[in-house]
Formats: C-alpha cells, structure tokens, sequence
C-alpha cells in the first residue's frame, strides 16, 4: 500500500511503530524499519549518549529509514536534540509538549518531523510551523494520553489540515488499520501490538501481561497531575489510584511512578513495574516477529477500502 505518507518516508508500508519508552529500542526500530514500516527509537527520558549509542546500533541493524521519538518533557530534552541533528536519523517524532522551537533546526539538518498531537488546535500549529505530519493519538492509546478517542479526533484533524495525518491509538489489527484510513488517515502509527514482537527487548513477563490483558484492564492514572498514563491495571495503578483519591500532591503521584518502567521492561515487575499499553493490548494474541505483524495489517487492504468507498459517498 503506497500513499504520500510512505513517499514522505521512504518505506513500503504507510505504518509508524509508536514510540515507547524503553520498550522501543534500537532493535525494536530496526525490525520494524526491516519489515517495511518506520521503526522509532523512544529517547524518553534517556541522556543525550545513551540516545546516540541507539541511533548508531539501529544504523548497525537497517539500511532503512528510521527515527527518534523525544519526549519534550524529559530534561534531556535540548540535549537529545542536539544528537538528533548531529547524527540524522530520518525522523523525529515529538511528544508530550510543543517542539516549535526545534523545527526549523531540525528541517535545515534534513530531518522530518512528526509531532504526536491530541487536539485539531495543536494540529493546525504544528503544521504551521513548518511540521511534515502530524500523528493524531487518541485516548485509547498507551502512555501518555489525551481525552478526545481516536475515531473522533482522526477525521477532525483529517479536515484540519493538509500534511499527511497518521492515526494512533487502538489499532491492534488489520480491522483497526481499515477503519484508520476509511477516516482519512494517511497511516497508522501502533505500540502496544509491537511490545508482543519477537524483536522487542522487553521482559518476558511484560510481554505475557499484555497478551493476558482483559478490555477493562488498561486504565489512566494521573489525570489530576495533568499528564495522564494508561497502563495495565495492577498493584502500581491501584496505589496511584488510592494516593490521588486521597488528593496526594503532584510531587508525591510522580514520585511512585519514578523507576516504574524500568522495573516493568527489565526486570519483569508485573507489579509494581509500570506497563504501559493501550486499550488495543486486549486483542493482542501472540508474539510474532515484526515483519510478520506489518503484513497482517495490510494483507489485501487497497481491495477492501476500494469496495468501502464503491458502497458509500467517499
């Protein structure tokens, strides 16, 4: 399935692996890059030489097109920018705050980017300001979270704005991928469907949390701190749960979370390791290889979206 999105990428098939982190490491990138899609290394709150160490092992895995998801929040931020221009991967995707002051840096080195957006507003600024795309996540998705769903906020920003428009959260197969571009969208970006892969360096235990997971399971937490996480529920959410019941303050609700995902992707800690997943992590089944999961969402797609749009008014 070729579209602008894959031409503005260079891959063959118009799916962007999300960006979670520590889940998504030069591995997990490079497979998904391999398969066919756009793999992202997660620099999430990783210093600036441990976000090079990555790029340079992914350039050692693929001769593909990949990139880095930073997470403006992180303090590393600046300085994970700054290796991210010096060592040109191809793409950038943001999250997590407004990358405006890094666009024209970044295109000048000849990196696109790709802000994860949660509302038509930031959409339309992000591609004011110079953005190639916009990733448009909805609330069903993993980590950190807006509040409007994806089948709601996709076809919004469709309307909004005339760069490519990549739809995330919920896709978990090929009916998620069909109902993504029936909305307009010119990709789809995926996670939680890629912690279950083969190639993902996650903890076993993690892996077998997601595929055990029930539709109620993937629950937020933090919403009265203002950064809300969806992860799998467990003793962490519930203790998260209790302190904001209890109207802890906002340093107290971060302060439980701190190491929380490294005791999830690195020692199993089904616990109180935190495990990040969306909604989606009901409908994940297996583990497969990367490669594998991108052709099952798009195995005979052009057809079936050609007999959609011969039954309606597209």
């Amino acid at each position: 399935m070729k579209n602008r999105l894959c031409e503005l990428l260079g891959i063959e098939y118009p799916i962007i692996q999300g960006g979670m982190a520590w889940v998504a490491t030069a591995e997990l990138a490079a497979a998904v890059s391999n398969g066919g899609g756009l793999g992202l290394i997660a620099a999430g709150g990783a210093p600036a030489d441990v976000v090079r160490a990555e790029i340079r092992k992914c350039r050692e895995l693929t001769d593909k097109p990949f990139g880095v998801n930073v997470m403006l929040m992180s303090p590393f931020a600046e300085e994970v920018m700054q290796v991210i221009i010096e060592e040109k991967p191809a793409v950038v995707a943001t999250g997590a705050g407004n990358p405006g002051k890094y666009i024209e840096p970044l295109k000048n080195a000849g990196v696109k980017i790709l802000p994860v957006i949660a509302s038509v507003a930031m959409a339309q600024k992000m591609e004011k300001q110079g953005a190639d795309a916009v990733i448009a996540e909805g609330t069903e998705a993993g980590g950190h979270i807006g509040e409007i769903t994806t089948i709601c906020l996709t076809p919004q920003v469709v309307d909004a704005v005339n760069i490519p428009v990549v739809c995330a959260g919920g896709i978990a197969d090929k009916r998620g991928a069909v109902a993504a571009f029936a909305l307009g969208a010119d990709g789809i970006q995926v996670g939680t469907r890629f912690i279950c892969s083969d190639e993902c360096m996650a903890h076993e235990n993690y892996k077998a949390a997601v595929i055990k997971a029930k539709d109620r399971d993937a629950v937020v937490t933090g919403r009265s701190t203002g950064a809300p996480v969806r992860a799998l529920k467990n003793k962490l959410t519930k203790e998260y749960q209790r302190l904001e019941k209890e109207n802890a303050t906002a340093e107290e609700i971060e302060q439980l979370g701190v190491g929380g995902l490294k005791r999830a992707f690195l020692e199993g800690d089904t616990q109180m390791g935190s495990l990040m997943a969306g909604q989606s992590a009901a409908m994940v089944k297996e583990i497969e290889p990367c490669a594998d999961i991108i052709r099952s969402y798009f195995a005979d797609i052009d057809s079936i979206l050609t007999k959609i749009k011969e039954n309606t008014n597209f």
